[in-house]
């Protein structure tokens, strides 16, 4: 899956919201999934940086697009009921959520750790993602499929000194993802987890700022994996942690 060649039009007819879709990873699924046939919904906190990737779509003569402007570390319960309310208003389905948003915190010993920080770092990488998933459960539960993709990290599978709350939300991810899977086993919507490694991304120069970039896979690079896991193909996977750059 890893060197998939997807078709032009495997995404087509088909509506994916993708989280933290002005940057890095989020942002270049976002292309990628526009550029095979999906009409893509880009959730983010900077209008600025979603309406240029709105403006990029709109060059690749892609379906048009959707902005969801929302701060995930602030949005309430209703906030995310409202939204699907408006997806549905809008598209009248959804066939998948690429998860991407997360915060990295500081890197700093679990001793030195504010609860403050860990809350910030579990309200955007944990809890918003769950209450998101929760309200947009309808809109799958209505069709009886879709695909969620949740992102996860190597430091979510084994936990890495001053790495705390970040790690902690990634192991809280993956346990996640695993029960939700395990609860949807008899649908045809289904739950998995991509690791993407080590990344050309903000985040990834923010944690390793010493690190030479032009040493890591680029957000496009890791594309095949994206779309195989959103594309009709994967329907037979469900609860799998996969990792796009395997040692």
């Amino acid at each position: 899956m890893l060197d998939y060649s997807p078709k032009k039009d495997l995404l087509t007819d088909k509506v994916i919201l993708v989280t933290g879709a002005g940057d890095g990873i989020g942002r270049q699924a976002a292309l990628t999934y526009a550029a095979h046939g999906a009409t893509v919904i880009l959730l983010g906190r900077s209008v600025k940086k979603l309406e240029a990737v709105y403006d990029e779509i709109e060059a690749l003569g892609a379906p048009q697009p959707a902005i969801i402007p929302l701060d995930m570390q602030g949005a309430t319960e209703q906030n995310y009921i409202d939204m699907t309310d408006t997806i549905e208003g809008q598209f009248g389905r959804l066939d998948g959520v690429l998860h991407n948003a997360g915060v990295l915190g500081s890197l700093t010993p679990l001793e030195q750790v504010s609860i403050e920080m860990f809350n910030e770092v579990m309200q955007v990488n944990l809890t918003a993602q769950f209450v998101m998933t929760k309200a947009l459960m309808r809109l799958f539960r209505q069709q009886n499929s879709g695909s969620i993709i949740y992102t996860s990290s190597g430091v979510g599978r084994k936990g890495r000194a001053f790495w705390g709350p970040y790690a902690i939300s990634k192991f809280a991810t993956e346990g996640m993802m695993q029960v939700w899977a395990d609860e949807l086993d008899d649908t045809r919507i289904r739950v998995n987890c991509i690791n993407p490694g080590a990344t050309r991304t903000k985040m990834r120069a923010l944690a390793y700022p010493a690190e030479n970039p032009e040493t890591l896979k680029t957000p496009q690079e890791l594309m095949p994996l994206y779309l195989y896991l959103m594309g009709d193909d994967s329907l037979e996977i469900n609860g799998q942690s996969i990792d796009a750059q395997p040692k």
